[in-house]
């Protein structure tokens, strides 16, 4: 836990939370009071977490929470009255947001950091993976498109085609990537 965004309206509950997290780690923490204070710095700066301590001054916090749930990588936790719990666990719970009843106990908020690190590190592997899957679908789409041109405008078979570019891509040291990208310029432009 690197980057914290600490969302609370009470100076109180913000130097008792960042205490909190402090002891847990030692991130850095930027602290804002309001939804719309949370919104601009999200648009500038990345966050590991972010914490909404409930009610903020200008909203809930449920609709911030569902927000950077949906447009950032940072985990979310809503820390929320226990009367309330079920109703912002309902809310959001759709959404990945973590909804943590107060007054917190520090083992508590030690072992919900724990499992959120945990689910973080499991859904950056996951991530990469669908990163490396869509290079892979986008380089089988332009050696494709490349074999579709040698067809076109030289008249090959589909196995020649594919011959032609393992054979230029073995000729000249490079991957098939590369060949089809040679051949598009050519022939494209």
């Amino acid at each position: 836990m690197d980057n914290v965004l600490l969302v609370s309206k009470s100076e109180k509950s913000t130097d008792s939370l960042s205490g909190l997290l402090r002891e847990i780690s030692s991130p850095t923490i930027d602290i804002v009071r309001s939804g719309s204070e949370a919104r601009r710095i999200l648009l500038e700066k990345e966050y590991d977490f972010v914490f909404i301590n409930t009610p903020l001054t200008d909203e809930f916090g449920d609709g911030l929470s569902i927000y950077v749930s949906e447009n950032t990588h940072a985990s979310v936790v809503l820390l929320v009255k226990a009367e309330i719990e079920e109703q912002a666990e309902a809310k959001t719970e759709d959404y990945g947001v973590f909804v943590l009843s107060k007054p917190l106990s520090k083992h508590l908020m030690f072992k919900s950091i724990k499992l959120l690190e945990a689910t973080k590190r499991r859904l950056e592997g996951v991530r990469k993976e669908n990163i490396k899957l869509q290079k892979k679908i986008e380089d089988i789409r332009t050696i494709n498109r490349a074999k579709y041109v040698l067809m076109e405008y030289l008249s090959m078979s589909e196995p020649q085609s594919h011959r032609y570019l393992e054979r230029q891509a073995m000729d000249q040291r490079i991957t098939k990537v590369e060949v089809a990208k040679r051949i598009l310029s050519t022939y494209e432009n």
